[in-house]
């Protein structure tokens, strides 16, 4: 396992990401009993499955109803998602603490350069106010590793948060403050910047506490709150191990070991045609020990270069903490 683990964060190529891909299929469609059983009722035969376009999609519902792993040793950790009083909550059970911190904190030097050195700041009071939180478990580690002395959490405390984006903007400090998208509203309602450095990074979410906006009017009122000219954004959830971003426009980019598939609307074991949208379709190499293939309630757009656009959330679907923004 540990081959195929390093085998994941040295992909390069489209080559590498289908070998590595099928590997981790066969491993999870023997491994994976929930998996297992749903290719089975789908009634194909995992010896047909030949290339990353044949392989199916776990629809990410079975995450609230069964125990989704791959991996027989003792789980460390559950991740579950946020909800409203009443919803079932999804639940991933992680047993391998280390490929998680591999995945996000790779991903986020890809993107992002060095995180020793960046000043991490994280306005997150409704993750911080519960337990599970696998965004909260990274942007802890992020703090931890960032070594720097002014990186840390606020709550509400925004003219704390003021002072502090003041005086790291008068030192020229590399500064990522990470928000609930609320609270990023909240704070700039008080305070204006002037910090066109600064990365401005909404993690979704209003939380029942604003009106949904458009991801337009969203972004166009936190640049002109913090002086930026983009704000970013991270696609993540409790059932991933893997996070996407966008540096603008809401267009996001995967790492090299995560790919977007869309399927019809229509029939989710059917691609989208080409240029139209869909659901978008999963695939998260470094989930190796639950399931790396899974079919989200989102609705998205894929672009000719891989990377992807959410539109939304097909109706019906719970209200979930990921970056959901309708476009």
């Amino acid at each position: 396992m540990k081959d195929i683990i390093a085998q994941i964060f040295s992909i390069s190529n489209n080559k590498q990401f289908e070998q590595t891909c099928m590997q981790v299929f066969r491993h999870q469609a023997l491994n994976c009993q929930v998996y297992q059983s749903y290719i089975f009722h789908l009634g194909i035969d995992i010896e047909t499955i030949e290339t990353s376009a044949q392989i199916p999609y776990l629809p990410i519902s079975f995450f609230k109803s069964h125990p989704v792993l791959s991996s027989k040793d003792p789980v460390k950790i559950t991740f579950s998602s946020s909800g409203t009083t009443g919803q079932s909550q999804s639940q991933h059970l992680v047993t391998d603490l280390k490929v998680y911190e591999q995945s996000f904190s790779t991903a986020f030097e890809h993107f992002y350069g060095k995180i020793n050195g960046t000043c991490f700041l994280a306005l997150l009071p409704s993750y911080l106010e519960r337990e599970g939180s696998s965004l909260i478990y990274m942007v802890d580690a992020l703090i931890r590793d960032s070594k720097h002395p002014e990186s840390g959490y606020y709550l509400h405390n925004h003219r704390d948060l003021y002072e502090k984006l003041l005086k790291l903007k008068s030192e020229r400090q590399k500064t990522i403050l990470i928000g609930v998208t609320y609270a990023l509203l909240d704070f700039i309602e008080q305070y204006k910047l002037s910090f066109p450095e600064l990365v401005v990074m909404e993690t979704g979410g209003m939380k029942g506490k604003r009106k949904e906006m458009v991801r337009e009017e969203l972004h166009e009122q936190l640049e002109n709150g913090f002086g930026v000219n983009a704000i970013h954004s991270e696609y993540g959830m409790t059932e991933l191990l893997g996070q996407a971003y966008s540096d603008g426009l809401g267009i996001f980019r995967c790492p090299p070991w995560i790919q977007i598939n869309l399927r019809d609307t229509n029939d989710p074991l059917s691609v989208a045609g080409e240029g139209r949208s869909g659901g978008i379709n999963v695939i998260d190499l470094s989930n190796i020990n639950s399931c790396a293939f899974i079919a989200t309630q989102d609705l998205g757009r894929l672009l000719p270069d891989g990377s992807f656009e959410v539109l939304g959330r097909f109706d019906n679907a719970d209200i979930r903490g990921c970056n959901l923004l309708i476009n």
